[in-house]
């Protein structure tokens, strides 16, 4: 229709939704088209009833998409504005820095910075809980420390039966084809004892306790974190250090050189065996000549790592579980950066201990 004016104006009605325009859309497209032409045209949608995004769409294409010169409801004007909307420019390219690696190799070495003196405040706060609870013996938390006893170690047994006994009859076995060799069949002793009591016994009985008690331990406190039991024990006055870190510290401080010394029974009973079927060695003999193979100060060294290497990783599982976000990315993230991070700091303090004592036990 034309104004008095003299201007064309293009005037709809009725309802402008999927359901009623889906048997005619073609033809009302075309039809669409054939007004939007008219370039100085006056659009009038004051009389449509409703409007959904599919009438929308079909106008906005049929207008060429541009806005023409229009006048509709309030409530219709959210769908004109979301199809109208200018696209985002895409994002400014950066350029790569040269020295891009350099800079992520000092964030992470200042990471690790941060973390080795977040585990020493812990251990220092570790130890003020010690003290002071070792002058009101009631407030130690001995429920939770022999409960830990028992998860870490007794429940450990199985495992460390199975791994010992197998790493002992690998070891012996290929031992053996070498010795024969020689001749030296009888020196089986010797690499069995000190190999397995001084080195295969702890990192083994280490790194199996860091897999399976240290993720435990972060998975635990990390689900406190998330269910906000941290906060709780903090709003109650409830030290977290003594009543979740230290149970932990103790046990494993006490239950890993007890795996230790049964690590090294078991691998040494697979040794046994694998040296009497393969050298025919017999078990008497074995028995009779491993202490004198074994120095005495080879089984302390053994134990002491053990107790070294418990405490160290009960401290780093319980550093990633207390800082765990409440989210459960999180949550698996720290984990797996405990279990990693407990069996590297076990590996090295155990080469640097081998080092340090290159002298005793031979």
């Amino acid at each position: 229709m034309l104004d008095p004016d003299g201007r064309p104006w293009v005037r709809l009605s009725g309802a402008w939704v999927l359901r009623s325009m889906l048997p005619q859309a073609a033809q009302l497209h075309r039809q669409l088209l054939a007004y939007a032409r008219e370039a100085n045209a006056w659009w009038d949608l004051r009389d449509v009833q409703t409007l959904d995004t599919a009438g929308a769409l079909l106008l906005w294409r049929s207008w060429g998409r541009r806005r023409p010169q229009l006048m509709l409801r309030v409530e219709h004007e959210p769908a004109f504005v979301n199809l109208s909307a200018e696209p985002s420019p895409p994002p400014p390219r950066h350029m790569r820095e040269p020295l891009a690696p350099i800079a992520v190799l000092g964030r992470n070495f200042l990471s690790l910075v941060e973390q080795a003196a977040q585990i020493v405040l812990l251990a220092g706060l570790l130890v003020l809980e010690a003290v002071q609870s070792s002058r009101h013996p009631t407030r130690i938390p001995w429920r939770e420390i022999s409960a830990n006893i028992y998860r870490t170690g007794a429940q450990a047994l199985p495992i460390l039966a199975l791994v010992g006994f197998l790493v002992g009859v690998v070891l012996s076995y290929l031992s053996a084809r070498q010795l024969r060799v020689y001749g030296a069949d009888i020196y089986i002793i010797n690499i069995l004892g000190i190999g397995i009591v001084r080195e295969l016994g702890p990192i083994l009985a280490a790194i199996l306790v860091a897999g399976r008690s240290g993720s435990s331990m972060t998975a635990q406190l990390g689900v406190m974190r998330v269910t906000e039991e941290l906060d709780a024990l903090s709003v109650m006055g409830i030290s977290q250090t003594l009543r979740l870190v230290l149970p932990k510290v103790v046990a494993l401080a006490i239950a890993l050189p007890l795996l230790v010394l049964w690590s090294n029974a078991i691998a040494l009973i697979g040794g046994m065996f694998a040296a009497n079927w393969e050298l025919g060695i017999d078990y008497r003999q074995f028995l009779h000549n491993l202490p004198s193979a074994v120095p005495l100060s080879n089984l302390w060294l053994g134990i002491g790592k053990g107790m070294m290497f418990g405490i160290l990783i009960a401290l780093i599982a319980c550093h990633y579980g207390l800082r765990i976000k409440p989210s459960t990315e999180s949550l698996g993230a720290g984990t797996t950066d405990s279990v990693v991070t407990a069996i590297t700091v076990v590996i090295l303090v155990d080469a640097a201990i081998a080092v340090m004592f290159s002298s005793v036990g031979y």
